[in-house]
């Protein structure tokens, strides 16, 4: 779901702007940074590429379905106005 490499790109970054006095614990930090943010981006109520794929294709399916019905209705509507 998540790109590993966008994570570790934006864990390095923040270890590289770590200050000087830091910098010993860069590697450290860019692991743990990794971590929190794999976490919290875990916690995040998202969908993959792939099932919003598929629940657009049923949705387009369904909104056909409805305008099918919806046409027969109309049709049906004009016929019971005309007998009457």
């Amino acid at each position: 779901m998540f790109n590993p490499k966008k994570i570790e790109d934006v864990a390095k970054q923040l270890s590289e702007n770590l200050p000087s006095g830091l910098k010993q614990f860069a590697g450290e930090f860019e692991e743990r940074s990794k971590q929190i943010l794999q976490n919290q981006l875990m916690k995040l109520d998202f969908v993959s590429r792939e099932e919003f794929e598929v629940q657009q294709h049923v949705l387009l399916k369904t909104r056909e379905k409805l305008e099918a019905l919806q046409a027969q209705v109309n049709e049906l509507e004009k016929k019971l106005a005309e007998q009457a």
